[in-house]
């Protein structure tokens, strides 16, 4: 299943996408798409619709972030050893983890607000998974057993408040309109090998990421399997997984973000985003 928000920023409405790439008004079957919504039970339930019995919805709306109320927002740093590379960073030996705050989760297609301070706005293709089950101290065989399914995330990053203003990562990574996500939430059994995955972004139609989830140092179940050792995890948590190289700050010399410059990116299976960068008023 694909799964979606459609409808204005705060007022989105649950829907499905049906084979025919129609969107079709799941209001009426679930309050949203968060919560037990994304548990077993509740994908199974959902599975049970005729998607024919639901309303169709104008394909021109607004696509909102598919997953609502994220409580939290993970993000694994340096999971590529090519963008490690590029950003003259070390190979990590255990997964690089910080957050991104839950409030600067946007739609797919909406503007990336560029902060009056930011001098060095970048790009980040990655490939997240949603949450479907309270979990902790996972073992890593049963990791993937709660997951709710995989989306996109740009993880969009100013880097000179990640690197040069002191402290955590999640100064760069946190600004309102830092964290599309969508255009759908894809639910596992249409993703039959995650770690077989390319993920790929233009700027302004030039190629600048192209890469592949099979590159990744720690693969998706172990990322979950480890992540639940220090934390619970809930239903509707959105963990984001890391980029491939390409981004602007590995490149010789740094190119960054300016405003008006379009941002497209896709990967496998998932759909596609695009965004305009505009300077926040």
């Amino acid at each position: 299943m694909k799964l979606l928000r459609f409808g204005p920023p705060g007022s989105e409405s649950p829907g499905f996408l049906d084979d025919a790439g129609t969107i079709r008004d799941l209001s009426g079957v679930v309050p949203d798409i968060g919560g037990n919504t994304l548990s077993r039970a509740g994908l199974e339930m959902l599975r049970s619709v005729v998607p024919s019995s639901l309303p169709p919805v104008d394909g021109n709306v607004r696509l909102g972030p598919p997953v609502a109320d994220v409580r939290h927002f993970i993000a694994v740093g340096l999971n590529y050893t090519d963008h490690a590379i590029e950003t003259d960073t070390p190979i990590p030996d255990e997964p690089v983890i910080f957050s991104k705050a839950p409030s600067c989760i946007v739609g797919p297609n909406d503007d990336v607000l560029m902060p009056r301070e930011s001098r060095m706005m970048d790009w980040e293709a990655e490939v997240a998974l949603v949450i479907g089950e309270h979990a902790f101290e996972l073992a890593e065989e049963d990791a993937l057993s709660v997951v709710a399914g995989f989306l996109i995330c740009h993880d969009v990053s100013e880097r000179q408040f990640q690197i040069h203003r002191g402290g955590q990562w999640i100064k760069g990574k946190s600004s309102p309109s830092f964290g599309p996500l969508g255009p759908w939430l894809v639910t596992p059994d249409e993703v039959p090998d995650p770690q077989n995955v390319n993920l790929w972004l233009t700027v302004n139609g030039i190629t600048r990421q192209s890469g592949s989830t099979a590159k990744m140092i720690f693969p998706f179940r172990y990322l979950v399997s480890y992540i639940s050792q220090f934390m619970v995890l809930e239903p509707g948590d959105v963990i984001t997984t890391g980029t491939p190289h390409g981004v602007g700050l590995g490149m010789k010399p740094p190119v960054f973000l300016k405003p008006g410059d379009v941002v497209e990116l896709g990967a496998d299976g998932l759909g596609g985003q695009k965004q305009t960068v505009v300077l926040r008023g």
